[in-house]
C-alpha cells in the first residue's frame, strides 16, 4: 500500500508542477530547460499511472514494485501465490500493464499516422514544389496564403509559400528559414510525440492536454531562439507580426509551422531581453529530476 501511495503522491506532484510551469513566465526565457521539465513531468506521470494499480495489486508482497513483479512472476511459474493475493489484485496488476499498453499503442499509432501524413505530403511536394533562389535550401509552393513550415523526418524539408516570399523581406525570410531548420535539427516532432500520446491516452486529465499545448509553444520559442542566435531579433519579430496579420495560414498534418502558436507572446519575448535568475532553472531541473527519480527507482528496485 505504501508504494501505491508513493505513486499517487507523484501524480499529485506532477499536477502541481504542471500548474506552476503553465502559469510561470520564466519558461518563455528558458524554453529548453522548460521542455526538459515538461518531459520529466510526462515520464513521471506515465510511470506513476501504471504504478498505482500495480502497487495496489502487489501489496501482499510488501516489496518495491520492481521486486514485487519479479516475485509475482516467480510464484506464477511455481504455481503458488502468497496469502491475500487474489483475482482482484491480479486484475490491478493487469490494469497497470494495460495503461502502459495504451500509452505504447497510442504512441505507435501517432507515429504511424504522422509518418503516413508526412509521406503523403512529401510525395505531393515532389510534384508541385519548386526551388527558388529567394529561399535557399527550401521548397516553394505556389500558393498565395502565408506558409512556412518544417516537414520533419529522416530527410526533413523546409517549405515556404509564394505568399510568404511576397510577405517578408530578405532578412525576415532568412530568420524564418533558420527557425524552421531548427525544428529539423533538434527533432522537435519527437519532443512533442510523447505529449500527444499522453493527451490521447489520458483524456480525462485536462491538464495533460494543456501540457501538450504548452510544450508545442515552447518548441516554437526554442526554434525562435535558434534563429536569433544567427539573426537579429527584429527581423524575426517582424516576420511573426506579418504572419499574425496575414489571415489564413497553412500548416499540413505532421509539420511544424512558424505561425502555429501564440504569435503575440513570441513577439513580446523577442522584444523584451529579460533573463530569469539562473537559480530558477536549476531549481526547476532539480524538482523535475526528483519527480522522475521516485517512480523509476520503485520500478527498478
Amino acid at each position: 500500500m505504501a508504494y501505491a501511495v508513493h505513486f499517487a503522491a507523484t501524480i499529485l506532484a506532477c499536477w502541481m508542477t504542471a500548474q506552476v510551469l503553465a502559469r510561470s513566465t520564466w519558461p518563455w526565457h528558458s524554453p529548453r530547460v522548460a521542455i526538459i521539465c515538461w518531459q520529466a513531468v510526462g515520464l513521471a506521470l506515465g510511470l506513476s499511472a501504471m504504478g498505482v494499480p500495480i502497487a495496489l495489486g502487489l501489496g501482499a508482497y510488501d516489496l518495491p514494485t520492481g521486486s514485487a513483479l519479479l516475485a509475482l512472476v516467480s510464484d506464477l511459474l511455481h504455481g503458488t501465490l502468497p496469502a491475500g493475493l487474489g483475482v482482484l489484485h491480479l486484475a490491478g496488476v493487469g490494469v497497470g500493464f494495460g495503461i502502459g499498453a495504451v500509452l505504447l499503442t497510442t504512441t505507435v499509432r501517432n507515429i504511424h499516422a504522422t509518418v503516413r501524413a508526412q509521406r503523403r505530403h512529401r510525395d505531393l511536394l515532389a510534384l508541385v514544389a519548386r526551388d527558388d533562389p529567394a529561399a535557399p535550401g527550401a521548397l516553394v509552393l505556389d500558393h498565395p496564403s502565408a506558409a512556412a513550415y518544417c516537414l520533419p523526418g529522416v530527410k526533413p524539408r523546409v517549405v515556404v509559400s509564394a505568399g510568404t516570399l511576397s510577405l517578408l523581406d530578405r532578412a525576415e525570410l532568412a530568420a524564418v528559414l533558420t527557425h524552421e531548420r531548427a525544428h529539423a535539427e533538434e527533432r522537435h516532432d519527437l519532443v512533442l510525440l510523447p505529449f500527444t500520446a499522453l493527451s490521447h491516452a489520458l483524456p480525462w486529465f485536462r491538464w495533460v492536454r494543456e501540457a501538450h499545448e504548452r510544450v508545442a509553444l515552447l518548441v516554437e520559442m526554442r526554434a525562435d531562439d535558434k534563429a536569433r542566435e544567427v539573426h537579429a531579433d527584429a527581423p524575426l519579430a517582424a516576420a511573426l507580426r506579418r504572419f499574425a496579420t496575414a489571415g489564413h495560414r497553412i500548416t499540413p498534418a505532421g509539420a511544424l509551422g512558424l505561425g502555429d502558436r501564440d504569435l503575440d507572446a513570441r513577439v513580446q519575448r523577442l522584444l523584451v531581453a529579460d533573463e530569469p535568475p539562473r537559480f530558477i532553472g536549476l531549481t526547476a531541473l532539480a524538482v523535475a529530476s526528483t519527480l522522475v527519480a521516485l517512480p523509476v527507482s520503485l520500478f527498478l528496485s
